[in-house]
């Protein structure tokens, strides 16, 4: 079961016109949100990250999307599932309705919200093994584009078939400066002693959802907070390193290559994040 602008229709009757333009050039943008009851974690942020990725790809805004209208799109998906879950995965995904070739007849949009069962309603502080190493074969474009949540992944998918290959539990990725940028569904920080460092969002990052209430619970952790370019030599040195998207919130990453990283500021992060959730 999927929600269709507002209409709860079969996945398999959902159906995918050849025009649709989120299909033919990725012309869409996405949010991928947990639920926990009636209550979308911190959907503030995201609400706010969709319009302003809508506004600078130039999509209409209908006045009914308001931060209230989506989260009730959202909970009448969940409460028409079959299975019953502690909490739900959704991906919300806006899309520039068909028309047009690579200019658009129209910005009108439309969209999309699907759903899945998660186990756990609780963000966990696993410390169990997670080997990460560089994907090298492609560049992220360093700049404000790749801050957007859209539909142009192929990247990300390509670094996945080689972590896959290469026996990895994730990726990091690097830009056209050579600088690290973020793991292939995370946003990534290091620590160096009581210092967290993370890309700034003009490396290319995605400006994540996470990575804000990392940003924001970093005083609360007694570290100083560094927005700052990260060469590949650095995650040699670094003390912790620790991924973080909506579904896993922080997850520590215990070996680079020869490197083997600690996780002693790790489970408390977890803890606040709980608590800001």
């Amino acid at each position: 079961m999927v929600n269709s602008n507002g209409n709860l229709v079969s996945s398999y009757d959902a159906g995918l016109s050849f025009f649709n333009r989120g299909f033919s050039y990725g012309d869409a943008l996405f949010e991928t949100l947990k639920a926990v009851g009636d209550k979308l974690l911190f959907w503030e942020d995201h609400y706010f990250r969709l319009m302003a990725g809508m506004r600078l790809l130039r999509m209409e805004i209908p006045m009914k999307f308001t931060p209230e209208y989506f989260v009730d799109q959202c909970i009448k998906l969940i409460q028409a599932q079959e299975a019953h879950s502690p909490a739900w995965r959704l991906r919300l995904t806006v899309f520039r309705d068909s028309g047009g070739w690579y200019t658009p007849n129209h910005n009108r949009v439309a969209f999309v919200i699907g759903c899945e069962p998660l186990s756990q309603d609780r963000f966990l502080d696993e410390v169990t093994k997670y080997r990460v190493d560089l994907y090298k074969d492609h560049y992220v474009q360093a700049g404000m584009l790749p801050n957007l949540k859209t539909n142009n992944k192929i990247l990300n998918v390509l670094g996945s078939i080689f972590a896959k290959e290469n026996d990895l539990d994730n990726c990091i990725l690097i830009n056209d400066n050579k600088e690290v940028v973020e793991a292939l569904q995370s946003n990534l920080f290091l620590l160096f002693g009581q210092e967290i460092h993370t890309p700034p969002l003009t490396s290319g990052c995605l400006d994540g959802i996470i990575r804000k209430q990392i940003i924001r619970l970093a005083k609360n952790l007694d570290l100083t907070l560094k927005e700052t370019a990260i060469n590949p030599f650095d995650l040699q040195k670094a003390d912790e390193l620790w991924l973080s998207n909506s579904i896993q919130g922080i997850r520590a990453v215990t070996n680079y290559r020869r490197k083997t990283y600690q996780s002693q500021l790790y489970p408390k992060a977890v803890a606040l994040l709980n608590q800001m959730a």
